[in-house]
């Protein structure tokens, strides 16, 4: 009994009770049986040994009771919110699901870092026949889903590489779900489409590994909310949108709305401190509510979304004006739609809510436009604004990681908002291109562009040739190059991989992933570089290293130096190469120890001495 029950505790309980009553174990009555049996130091592997043992216990211990809903709550507590409460459910058919969805990921998993070690491919290029198997179980995605949030929460030192390729997939499994909702947004009627979930998606899919929804998102609108009724009521203690009513009501009363818009200036930008972020104006974190919620600040659009969705709260409408490089809000000064802009009023969010004539909004730009530019603009137009917006800034990026997955994100949003834009097509082809992924997408993108723009035969000849060769190229895989540091030509290569170090000139932290005998870039690096300045120039030891400020460089063995402080570098590519770290150094995993056979050693060696 002791080997079924795990525990000294509860094998004394149980033989106290037992004693007592002068019964067997399995004369006690069942709820008592079920009680014992929820013991928390039992385990499921107890709870099937104990199940196993006799008809009696087996009985117990069936499916549908609360011994197996015991362990199921016990294990995975991330997934009750999927069930009713009071649901009749078969627990064990549950757990033995939700436990074989575990080990076919990690098993999964397990397997990428040997496939695409050399070349990491885009994640989704991948998924599909990976997850086949996954398919077959008929598991609900929220089982795959909470086994990849638990691989992520687990000891944050270890299993490096298995979270790496963890993430990647819960970050792709994510956004998929985000462009189904986004789709079922855009098929939904012009009048049904809120500002404020589009932008919502938007966040999601742009940021898909943190906690964003559109109720979190609202509960802190209501919030808000209160607070300008509060204000309001200080006015006016009368004021219709005191009382609870349907947001989707609306003042009449222009008195009445100004006394709204008035509170709502006085709670978001003096009482709260909300503010345009004139400063740092080209972040992306201005783009995203969530982020635009924690910091109190943002862009004119994102201002914009929560600005007239606090107004509509409180029966002010308010629409959506897509002004040159200055997104406004207009306010109609009559009882009825018009459609001179003269009888409008134009609210600038990102300016404190300042309320601005037709001509004052042209000072504000500095220049002359049409009437067309004051018109009200559709909720998926607004939404192209936004996306609009974070493509210009992967654009401006320097090459990144951080730049490219924004690119890619945004184009992506893009051309699901508006799929046959022939000039964001091209830059999605040509960024995979770049990058070097998904070359069969390449292919289907080129072709969609053909389709719709003959014209553009020249480029798209080109790419479609290149991306041929790729794919002949993927088809027979190089085999990674494996260095000895014991070979003559490496004798003078000091550092080893796992390293943690420090540049000497620049100061930067980074941990060596790779190295070469001598300097492998061409001249035209190595002139802008100012190699030949150092000591020993280009005919020294170079080494790959990952820098804590998310840069991947290539630095010179006269650059660097053994950190004194060892420390974790947070680089996002850390797992992609290492399994673990080990306070002095990083242990490099199974695919890096094969490349450089003899670093492992060498790292334990240098670590000691320090």
């Amino acid at each position: 009994m002791a080997a079924v029950c795990g525990g000294d505790g509860c094998l004394g309980l149980i033989g106290q009770i037992s004693d007592a009553q002068g019964k067997k174990l399995t004369d006690l009555p069942a709820e008592l049986l079920e009680f014992i049996l929820c013991f928390p130091v039992l385990s499921y592997f107890d709870i099937a040994s104990v199940s196993c043992s006799c008809k009696r216990l087996h009985d117990v211990c069936h499916g549908r009771g609360k011994v197996w809903e015991h362990q199921y709550k016990l294990r995975w507590p991330r997934l009750l919110k999927y069930y009713r409460q009071l649901e009749c459910c078969d627990w064990l058919k549950e757990f033995r699901t939700r436990q074989s969805v575990g080990l076919q990921i990690r098993k999964t998993i397990e397997s990428f870092s040997k496939r695409f070690f050399v070349e990491v491919p885009c994640v989704g290029q991948v998924l599909g026949d990976s997850f086949k198997e996954l398919e077959s179980l008929g598991a609900p995605e929220h089982f795959c889903e909470d086994e990849l949030i638990s691989i992520l929460n687990s000891d944050k030192r270890k299993g490096l590489t298995l979270k790496y390729y963890a993430k990647k997939i819960l970050y792709f499994l994510r956004q998929q779900n985000v462009l189904k909702s986004l789709k079922g947004f855009l098929g939904r009627s012009p009048d049904q489409q809120c500002p404020l979930e589009g932008a919502v998606l938007i966040d999601q899919y742009c940021n898909p590994l943190a906690e964003i929804s559109l109720e979190s998102i609202s509960a802190q609108l209501e919030e808000i909310t209160a607070k300008i009724k509060k204000t309001l009521q200080v006015k006016n203690p009368t004021h219709p949108s005191l009382r609870e009513a349907d947001e989707d009501v609306l003042m009449e009363d222009l008195v009445l709305q100004r006394q709204i818009v008035c509170a709502l200036n006085s709670v978001l930008y003096e009482q709260l401190q909300y503010k345009g972020n004139e400063s740092d104006y080209y972040n992306p974190l201005n783009s995203y509510l969530h982020q635009v919620l924690t910091r109190r600040t943002g862009i004119p659009i994102s201002l914009s979304v929560l600005y007239l969705t606090l107004a509509k709260k409180l029966g002010v409408k308010l629409e959506p004006v897509n002004f040159p490089n200055h997104f406004l809000l207009r306010w109609c000064q009559r009882s009825e739609r018009s459609s001179d802009i003269y009888d409008y009023v134009y609210i600038d969010a990102f300016g404190k809510g300042k309320q601005l004539t037709a001509k004052e909004c042209e000072y504000l730009i500095g220049h002359q436009v049409t009437s067309d530019y004051y018109s009200a603009v559709s909720t998926e137009e607004m939404l192209l604004r936004m996306v609009g917006n974070l493509l210009n800034i992967g654009k401006r990026g320097e090459g990144s990681e951080k730049s490219y997955q924004l690119l890619r994100d945004s184009l992506d949003l893009y051309l699901t908002i508006n799929p046959d834009n022939v000039q964001y097509l091209l830059l999605q082809a040509r960024l995979y291109f770049h990058l070097g992924i998904w070359p069969e997408k390449v292919l289907d993108i080129l072709q969609h562009i053909q389709a719709l723009d003959p014209s553009q035969h020249g480029a798209v000849g080109y790419l479609v040739q290149h991306t041929l060769e790729h794919i002949q190229h993927k088809n027979h895989p190089a085999e990674p190059v494996v260095k000895r540091r014991s070979d003559q030509e490496n004798r003078e290569v000091q550092y080893s991989t796992g390293l943690i170090m420090r540049h000497k000139r620049s100061g930067y932290n980074c941990v060596v992933y790779g190295w070469d005998a001598r300097c492998t870039m061409g001249l035209e690096w190595i002139t802008t570089m100012r190699v030949h300045q150092l000591p020993n120039g280009p005919d020294q030891p170079f080494y790959s290293v990952l820098v804590q400020d998310g840069t991947s460089r290539y630095a010179a063995q006269d650059n660097l130096e053994l950190h004194p402080s060892p420390l974790e570098i947070s680089h996002p590519e850390v797992g992609r190469y290492f399994s673990e770290f080990r306070d002095s150094h990083y242990m490099a995993n199974e695919q890096l120890q094969t490349c450089y056979p003899e670093d492992l050693a060498c790292t334990a060696r240098i670590t000691q001495e320090l």
